[in-house]
């Protein structure tokens, strides 16, 4: 059969792949949404609720993962780096849902792609891909028109409380840290450190430690005692449809297609988190220039991706 041929061939898992990739990001485009619904609207602690969650994906994977982990990855820098990380961002990323909107949370998010460029060049000297400074500059003019307030006197009069502005730094942070985390999955690749090794790190490193700082910063665990039927459901899509399939999509994916390649689909993680925002918790955005954000958002991060993942940087001389 010849190159033709196979690179045409209806069985080529490459669009499966893709299916997963982007199952990954509706899962974590849900991911504010419902720990922003648990946390205001069903009252559980942040912290408590991420050592929960991850003890549900722990205990009814964990003992597949352990018998394909790689035991030698428990000493390995890149592991541990990886679990710092991890802890960083999902402790961050949830606490940022419970301070301002979800769509806030998301939007903010997708600064990651950025962020892996910057990064990637500041700790491992990988040159800067093109168009990254006006890709971040269209992304912060989107970012002004989203926040923007019809009450004020001009368009771009921001409109933010400070829980607000809290919750939007909480989630910067967690965008810092995402984009650390991919940049370790990929050189975890490089290093043997298989998928399964990765993720049992990273649900043993998050019921740990968010455990262990609930009880520190003393949470009520008492409101698990009051939650309800919707709540639970809630619950029970947060561990397992977000942490458990969009975790293992993740991974997976960044390791088959490569983290330029999955994170030029990060648009749609806010397309989701606007979608579920609507029904869950009500939270729309309603004016022309918000849409118009949102827009210019998801196309520079979107096309700036996209052209970073099909026209990669030629080799140093």
């Amino acid at each position: 059969m010849s190159k033709q041929t196979l690179a045409t061939a209806p069985t080529d898992p490459t669009w499966f792949w893709i299916g997963a990739a982007l199952l990954g990001h509706t899962g974590w485009g849900a991911y504010p949404v419902f720990a922003r619904y648990l946390q205001t609207v069903s009252h559980l602690p942040g912290l408590a609720m991420l050592a929960a969650a991850n003890g549900v994906v722990l205990v009814l994977i964990g003992w597949h993962l352990w018998h394909h982990a790689s035991r030698s990855a428990l000493i390995s820098p890149v592991a541990w780096l990886f679990a710092l990380a991890v802890v960083g961002r999902s402790v961050t990323n949830v606490l940022a849902a419970s301070y301002t909107l979800a769509v806030y949370v998301q939007m903010i998010a997708l600064t990651t792609p950025f962020l892996v460029a910057l990064l990637g060049a500041t700790l491992f000297g990988e040159r800067i891909p093109r168009y990254t400074l006006p890709a971040i500059a269209v992304s912060l003019l989107g970012g002004v028109l989203v926040l923007s307030d019809t009450a004020g006197t001009s368009l771009l009069t921001l409109s933010l409380t400070t829980n607000d502005m809290i919750g939007m730094g909480l989630s910067f942070l967690s965008s810092l840290f995402l984009a650390c985390y991919m940049l370790l999955i990929r050189r975890s690749a490089q290093r043997d450190l298989t998928g399964e090794t990765m993720l049992l790190i990273q649900l043993l490193t998050l019921v740990l430690a968010s455990g262990i700082l609930s009880l520190l910063v003393g949470e009520d665990w008492r409101s698990w005692a009051r939650l309800g039927q919707d709540g639970w459901l809630a619950f029970g899509t947060f561990a397992l449809f977000v942490l458990l399939g969009a975790n293992i999509a993740q991974i997976s994916t960044i390791r088959r297609l490569g983290a330029p390649f999955v994170s030029s689909m990060f648009g749609w993680r806010l397309v989701t988190t606007l979608l579920l925002a609507s029904l869950l918790l009500g939270e729309q955005l309603t004016r022309f220039w918000q849409m118009l954000g949102i827009a210019l958002i998801l196309g520079a991060v979107s096309l700036y991706v996209w052209y970073t993942a099909t026209h990669p940087l030629p080799p140093e001389p």
